[in-house]
């Protein structure tokens, strides 16, 4: 089959009813798909194969008061039957596609240092490494 990637608008929601193992961290809850997909300034590039999602790229673009629009990358995932054939280098190729088209300037993500998967498909997309090193910090607010 042919893997196409593209990005979901908000009437696509149902597509996500069909995500292959190991795409997500978790089950997709179709009302926090409908949300997500709903909101103008979330995006998400789908690859899929045949009928079923084998990967994702999301990522939100947001404003402030002192930069132009950026896009934070939030996650990558592929199916491990799909991995290192090309599928996150063109889903991220298609989420950097829409950040142009709203307007970004630039793209960023974070990951782990001992990510080398990770790593490798951000460099092979043409992504820097910042010199200095990034710390996470988790806030717990309820729910």
């Amino acid at each position: 089959m042919t893997i196409t990637v593209r990005i979901l608008n908000p009437d696509d929601a149902a597509v996500l009813d069909r995500v292959a193992e190991d795409v997500f961290d978790e089950p997709v809850d179709a009302r926090w798909a409908a949300e997500f997909l709903g909101d103008p300034r979330h995006h998400l590039a789908v690859a899929v194969d045949g009928e079923q999602v084998v990967g994702f790229a999301s990522g939100v673009h947001y404003v402030h008061p002192d930069k132009p629009p950026e896009l934070w990358v939030n996650e990558v995932g592929v199916a491990p039957p799909h991995q290192n054939q090309g599928v996150g280098r063109r889903l991220l190729q298609a989420l950097f596609a829409r950040g142009r088209e709203v307007g970004c300037a630039k793209a960023w993500v974070g990951t782990e240092v001992g990510n080398a998967v990770a790593r490798r498909l951000y460099q092979a997309v043409g992504g820097i490494e910042d010199e200095e090193p990034f710390v996470m910090v988790s806030f717990v607010l309820g729910g």
